[in-house]
């Protein structure tokens, strides 16, 4: 790869870097092409984005960032970034998913707001709700006063509505 490639690969990477909510890398030894297909056919699903990347492109995009110190002893082997751009659970949920069918895979870390938190914590981030569904909780929190309004008001009506019934059962019954 000559210099000017490199430099473009290393530019785009760090673009990737900068407007990430959260990068995933993991080791992929061993996985055939089909099963790579497969897992970038989930990356692509979910709208994570995922790359193969070599470990000294990796030290050099993030010599600046806060991740300079912490990422180094997961820049061993091969490497691939799960990388999402909206949803920070989603590149976790994705690749630890992948792993769980495919024992080839081993995450490594994950890269978020500024730290980097080892394999364990990647599997707690894939368990926490996505963004969609936290916005679905707000909005039903939202809801839920003005539900309860409607059902009060509603209420008197339909209860003297039970009432008449009530009161037209017991005449036919006499």
């Amino acid at each position: 790869m000559n210099r000017e490639r490199k430099a473009r690969e290393i530019q785009t990477l760090r673009e990737r870097f900068g407007r990430m909510a959260a990068a995933i890398l993991s080791d992929y030894r061993g996985l055939t092409v089909q099963e790579t297909s497969q897992w970038r056919d989930a990356c692509r699903d979910a709208a994570v984005e995922l790359r193969v990347v070599k470990n000294t492109f990796l030290r050099e995009v993030t010599k600046d960032t806060p991740y300079r110190d912490a990422i180094g002893p997961y820049l061993r082997g091969m490497t691939v970034v799960a990388w999402s751009y909206e949803d920070p659970t989603a590149a976790a949920r994705v690749v630890t998913e992948y792993a769980k069918r495919n024992d080839k895979v081993k995450v490594k870390c994950a890269l978020l707001d500024g730290r980097v938190l080892p394999a364990g914590e990647v599997k707690g981030l894939a368990g926490m709700p996505g963004k969609n569904d936290l916005r679905a909780r707000l909005l039903a929190t939202f809801q839920a006063p003005a539900r309860q309004f409607v059902r009060t008001l509603a209420a008197g009506a339909q209860n003297f509505v039970y009432l008449l019934d009530a009161r037209r059962r017991g005449l036919e019954k006499n």
